[in-house]
């Protein structure tokens, strides 16, 4: 089985265009949550304004120029936000026109929901303004794999490429995928990733309906923690097959060392302590590190109710008292939700505080729950000697996926 070495981190966020600009920020315990108002369609009932982690607008100016010709304005929001990440990872690994690209790299994206904001422009367009035809570039913009296509079009990437849904698992998923084809000598290259654009007006009105939202923010493992808060963006992880990349003297940003997958086989909603920890069991057996404590937990964290007191019985579950211990993050506090993309975003920034021994904090956090008892990183960013990264990520249905990284200096 061949290693994996992380090569390139990109990203894309309410917190900046670029990893760079979003690290900094969480760093520095900034969020990127604001209230917004959606919805002020004529044809819908009248806008909503809620606490939102909404990408600014700009960035696709700069996104044609690097490629070279226009390409942003021709997809829908979801596809932009991973092929602005895609770009900022594959240029970092030094892979860029390199020969590896046209047969051995895999792209593999997810994303949980596709083309929203195409989808309803088509829907206010039949069934609000009564026009019998739809958009010709509708279907294109809508289907999923939109972005995996983008990218393989703009960079000559001519290996096994597509994309994998499965709600809030989807980039984890992607991440696991991708590196199962290097582990087995398939490809030497994956691009890996994902990302979301669900802060319209129907998906926001279809989550407020499962009162799955906050109406203040997102206050991860904070006792009077009441929802998620959406966000918009994307990140990139450049997969590399570590003798490829030593070989063209790559610099290795981490190393993918475990990954577990799950499913609880329970309840479309709600979380299932049992599935999630058969997952993290998975990925920390492959990495060999049950019996480690020098692990940084990037948690799955979205504040909710049920989602953080599972998440907490889970790590106790595999790693016992030894759980309370790990230091804990939870970056969706300052970016956001962002469905299907939060995973790859999460564990890039995970990796990033790995190689910085810095771990960020977790925003807005108010109170201590019993339910939650452990070790919060909150007030301000810490300084850490965790060698290893748990990046968890559970999705409705009872979809879970645990991702294990070393940092650049090894395990």
């Amino acid at each position: 089985m061949n290693r994996i070495a992380v090569t390139g981190l990109g990203a894309i966020s309410a917190l900046g265009p670029s990893f760079e600009t979003t690290w900094q920020a969480v760093a520095a315990g900034r969020g990127g949550i604001a209230r917004c108002l959606v919805g002020d369609s004529p044809h819908g009932p009248g806008g909503l304004e809620l606490p939102m982690a909404r990408v600014a607008e700009g960035y696709e100016a700069a996104l044609d120029a690097a490629l070279g010709h226009p390409v942003a304005g021709g997809l829908d929001p979801f596809a932009r936000f991973v092929l602005a990440p895609a770009l900022e990872a594959l240029e970092q690994s030094g892979l860029r026109g390199h020969p590896v690209l046209d047969e051995r790299t895999a792209i593999v994206f997810g994303h949980g929901l596709g083309g929203l904001a195409t989808l309803e422009a088509g829907y206010e367009r039949f069934f609000g303004l009564k026009s019998p035809r739809m958009h010709p570039s509708t279907v294109p913009k809508v289907m999923v794999s939109a972005g995996v296509s983008a990218a393989a079009m703009a960079f000559a990437i001519r290996g096994p490429v597509f994309a994998v849904s499965s709600a809030c698992a989807s980039s984890a998923h992607a991440i696991a995928q991708g590196a199962a084809m290097i582990a087995t000598g398939q490809v030497d290259v994956a691009m890996v990733g994902g990302s979301e654009a669900v802060s319209t007006a129907g998906s926001v009105r279809a989550w407020e309906a499962i009162r799955a939202m906050s109406p203040v923010t997102c206050r991860p493992f904070s006792a009077d923690r009441d929802g998620m808060v959406l966000g918009e963006g994307g990140a990139v992880l450049m997969l590399e097959a570590w003798d490829h990349a030593q070989a063209r003297g790559a610099a290795i940003l981490g190393e993918l060392v475990g990954w577990g997958m799950s499913s609880d086989a329970f309840h479309i909603t709600q979380p299932s302590p049992e599935g999630q920890a058969r997952a993290m069991r998975q990925a920390a057996r492959q990495a060999g590190a049950l019996d480690r404590s020098d692990i940084l937990v990037s948690a799955h964290g979205t504040g909710t109710p049920l989602n953080d007191a599972a998440e907490t019985r889970s790590l106790v579950e595999v790693f016992g008292e030894r759980a309370r211990a790990m230091p804990v993050i939870a970056t969706k506090s300052a970016h956001g939700h962002l469905i299907g993309g939060s995973a790859a975003l999460q564990a890039a920034l995970g990796l990033r505080a790995l190689t910085e021994g810095l771990a960020p904090p977790i925003l807005n956090f108010t109170a201590r729950d019993p339910a939650c008892d452990l070790d919060l990183v909150i007030g301000e960013a810490r300084p850490i000697a965790s060698k290893l990264l748990l990046q968890n990520a559970f999705a409705f249905g009872g979809l879970n996926v645990a991702l294990m990284f070393a940092g650049p200096n090894g395990v």
